[in-house]
């Protein structure tokens, strides 16, 4: 299992998982309630959209498919990548997804249409994660070439390349303000990034491993991290 992700109601969870399937759970009872079967390789990346109604997933069948929550039926296939995606993401307002390649590329697509509507250039190696600013105003992009890169959403231009981990980076995440960025990343370390200057506030130590995914507490005191040293950690 690669990818889980809590509906905006907090009622269901979606999986995605390598058997090729991606599934839905009721919370409260843990009982799976419906199984999204159409990719041909393994499920890296599951979102759902801010109003609920829709899941978005990224597969390294190099496609992402739109799945009606209520129905479970896939809705829209968005493809263009060239290799496998590892991650998607809605904008705040649901208007837009954007997905992170093994191709170098981020691309941002119209939901209601399914369209390409932007390319994002300069990683040199793959994009491991995506992650919109609460606003929707930037998106930032993780990288195995070891940067992090912001980027305005309305242009497409980069705005900012954060430097410093000395090993790719597989996750990243906006605080709830927007105000700080954290990353994990090969190098064993989280990082903490002040958005607007792109200095490293805060480097967190103490894996023994990659840090494969953060995610803040939505009253931004925490910090969670996962590790492939067995490890979740909190950190204040």
């Amino acid at each position: 299992v690669y990818s889980v992700a809590f509906s905006p109601d907090g009622s269901q969870l979606a999986s995605g998982s390598s058997d090729e399937t991606i599934r839905l759970w009721d919370v409260d009872t843990g009982v799976e309630t419906r199984r999204l079967t159409g990719h041909t390789h393994w499920v890296y990346s599951v979102a759902f959209s801010p109003d609920g109604s829709q899941l978005a997933s990224g597969s390294s069948d190099e496609t992402i498919r739109l799945w009606d929550v209520d129905t479970g039926v896939e809705t829209r296939r968005l493809t263009g990548h060239t290799h496998w995606v590892y991650s998607v993401a809605f904008s705040p307002d649901g208007s837009q997804l954007a997905s992170g390649s093994s191709d170098e590329t981020i691309r941002l697509w119209d939901v209601d249409t399914g369209v390409e509507t932007r390319r994002l250039t300069g990683h040199t190696h793959w994009v491991y994660s995506v992650a919109f600013s609460p606003d929707g105003s930037q998106l930032a992009s993780g990288s195995s070439d070891g940067t992090i890169q912001l980027w305005n959403v309305d242009t497409g231009e980069e705005m900012r390349r954060l430097t410093g981990h000395t090993g790719g980076v597989l996750s990243v995440a906006f605080s709830p303000d927007g105000s700080r960025l954290a990353s994990g990343s090969f190098d064993d370390t989280i990082r903490l990034w002040n958005v607007d200057t792109g200095e490293e506030t805060r480097r967190l130590t103490g894996h023994t491993s990659n840090v494969a995914s953060v995610a803040f507490s939505p009253d931004d005191s925490q910090l969670a991290s996962g590790s492939l040293d067995g490890t979740i950690r909190l950190w204040k």
